[in-house]
């Protein structure tokens, strides 16, 4: 591995954009600004305000599309944490209420809830509607970015 290539992380807690080392991903990395893990074992609950900053991360976004209403949305909600723990720290898990944020799931037509969709360098590559099992959700994003 090159010991100089890096990649850009918004931090969870203050939305700083910090660059850090392929050969550090793995070693709990905490951000510049505030000090707060880069990576929690957990999605982030992203809103519009703090969407457009996501997205220029250079890790592919994983995102679950979903709303409080919504069944399969609740059951798949510990399955997700679960993923989160699994792809951490080649991916960014979030996470979208689409009842909170409307504006979102309306961008990218979300018609149907669960919906997974998956972001590298900013655009959609995948999608996949329905609830999975963390080891499922696991195994479709990493595919989906090969």
């Amino acid at each position: 591995m090159n010991d100089t290539a890096t990649r850009h992380i918004i931090c969870p807690a203050c939305q700083a954009k910090n660059r850090v080392p392929l050969s550090r991903l793995g070693e709990q990395p905490i951000c510049g600004k505030c000090q707060a893990p880069l990576f929690m074992g957990k999605p982030i609950d992203a809103t519009t305000a703090t969407w457009e900053r996501h997205l220029q991360s250079e890790l592919p976004l994983l995102v679950d599309f979903w709303a409080p209403w919504c069944g399969p949305c609740r059951m798949m909600a510990p399955e997700f944490v679960r993923a989160a723990g699994l792809l951490e720290p080649e991916f960014r898990l979030l996470k979208v209420d689409t009842e909170a944020e409307p504006a979102l799931g309306q961008r990218y037509g979300i018609r149907s809830i669960p919906t997974l969709a998956l972001f590298a360098n900013g655009r959609e590559v995948a999608r996949q509607a329905g609830a999975m099992q963390a080891a499922g959700i696991a195994a479709w994003a990493r595919q989906a970015v090969r």
